[in-house]
């Protein structure tokens, strides 16, 4: 989870204080961990971590703030995280984060074409939340976010927001978001290079799309596809043993 979140900040996803990633406890599934408020993206360890009641929001486990002596999750965030994470008991990762090249996208409320093989991924399995409800601070504005993202979708599109991606590991779900970041730029330069009516963009059949979707969008194989984020970020980190820095130390 920190590795990932290492890799938001090298390729610029931050933006104040939004942006958090949710990670179900694999020993309590009515508990889920995710990054503190205010923390960046690229100095995040293990031990930075909150641990949030699902159904409460109560924060059960994390370090305090050493400024304020408080600990401070983002309610945004867990709006957002525990709606997606009660609709989808398979989800046990949640990405969101409010990137330049989705953000962009997003403003035309438009799900991603298959015009290159990588974004064949999402095929029949990304969705548009064509509905801005301002920013979540009720549980109403994340069910219904959710609610884009079942019964089984990878990603969503959500319009004036950003992107929002799940995965059964941090990995896949990881790498799932940094892909359809990407498309979504791609998308924006195809569209643009298409503006004057002298180039036709090539759409993928549905056939071979579907295909491609088989072959490369199984939770195994996406999780393979992070590890060369993931360990070039423990790389960078100094070892596992940074990146782990104070979770041993955590405290209830």
């Amino acid at each position: 989870m920190a590795a990932v979140f290492r890799h938001w900040a090298r390729h610029n996803y931050t933006e104040g204080q939004s942006g958090h990633i949710s990670i179900r406890d694999p020993e309590h599934p009515n508990l889920m961990w995710m990054n503190p408020l205010s923390r960046h993206f690229g100095m995040l360890t293990a031990g930075d971590m909150l641990c949030l009641d699902i159904n409460t929001g109560a924060i059960v486990a994390g370090p305090r703030n050493p400024t304020t002596n408080a600990r401070t999750a983002n309610a945004a965030g867990f709006w957002i995280h525990s709606a997606v994470h009660k609709a989808r008991p398979d989800a046990h990762a949640v990405c969101h984060a409010h990137t330049i090249a989705g953000r962009a996208w997003a403003a035309f409320a438009r799900p991603l074409d298959m015009i290159t093989q990588d974004v064949c991924n999402f095929h029949n399995a990304h969705a548009v939340y064509a509905n801005y409800g301002g920013i979540v601070f009720g549980e109403e504005e994340g069910q219904r976010i959710a609610a884009a993202l079942c019964p089984a979708n990878k990603a969503a599109i959500l319009m004036n927001h950003g992107l929002i991606t799940v995965g059964r590991t941090v990995d896949e779900a990881g790498f799932l978001f940094s892909l359809l970041d990407k498309s979504c730029a791609i998308q924006l330069q195809v569209e643009a290079a298409c503006a004057n009516g002298n180039l036709k963009k090539e759409i993928i059949s549905d056939e071979e799309a579907a295909y491609n979707f088989a072959m490369a969008s199984e939770a195994n194989v996406l999780y393979r596809e992070a590890q060369a984020d993931v360990e070039l970020e423990i790389h960078a980190a100094g070892g596992e043993d940074a990146l782990a820095g104070g979770f041993e130390g955590l405290e209830l």
